[in-house]
Order: structure tokens, then C-alpha cells, then sequence
């Protein structure tokens, strides 16, 4: 966790964009990103993923990483509804994809104009 909040804070403070992303749990990461939050000045849009246990387990099997990482510790690493109090994170359910979640992040962070990431 430490070197989470180190990197982005170094990375903010020499002008770049930060992305955080993976699973963090509030009991975890909270402080750490809400702290985060109030010292950037910038731009900050938080997202969170509204997902059951099934369909978090559907999307996880699409990915290359579901080889690696077996879908009973995707389980364990499961929190329904673990937002954290303070971010004012935009919320995305089951009906959103990877993809179009992408695409909103991107148009969010007005990177949608500079980017090309295929479809």
C-alpha cells in the first residue's frame, strides 16, 4: 500500500496522469485513496465496479489471467459493495462492460481525444 500512494503522489507531483486500479478493499485502501483525493488538486474521478460474486466470476474467466488465478481466490478476494466513503465514485453495474467502462474512464480523463485503443 505504501508504495501505491508513493508512486501516484511522485507521479502527480512531476505532472504525469495516474490510474489506480485492481482490487482494493476500503478496510485496506480507504485512507490511503480518500487522503490521496484531497491532496490532488487535479483532475480525480474514482470508479467502482457493482458486481455480484457470479458476474465478477464471468468476467474473470475471460481473462488471460483466469490460467494463473483460479476463480476460488478470486472469491476470497470478494467484497460486495466495498465502496469507500469520501471518493464519490461513479458506479458501474453489471449492464457496463470492460470496454465501455474504458471508454468512460478515457472521455473522463479527456484522454478519449489523445488515445487510440482500438474497439
Amino acid at each position: 500500500m505504501p508504495y501505491i500512494d508513493l508512486s501516484a503522489r511522485f507521479a502527480l507531483d512531476n505532472g504525469l496522469d495516474v490510474v489506480i486500479e485492481g482490487i482494493l478493499h476500503s478496510e485496506s485502501y480507504g485512507e490511503m485513496l480518500t487522503q490521496l483525493r484531497k491532496d490532488h488538486a487535479g483532475l480525480t474521478r474514482c470508479y467502482y465496479f457493482e458486481l455480484d460474486l457470479e458476474e465478477t466470476l464471468d468476467r474473470h474467466r475471460t481473462k488471460a489471467l483466469a490460467a494463473e488465478v483460479s476463480e476460488a481466490v478470486v472469491a476470497s478476494w470478494y467484497r460486495s459493495a466495498d465502496r469507500v466513503v469520501g471518493l464519490e465514485e461513479s458506479v458501474f453495474d453489471a449492464t457496463v462492460s470492460a470496454a465501455d467502462a474504458l471508454q468512460q474512464v478515457l472521455a473522463d480523463a479527456r484522454w478519449s481525444e489523445t488515445l487510440d485503443i482500438g474497439s
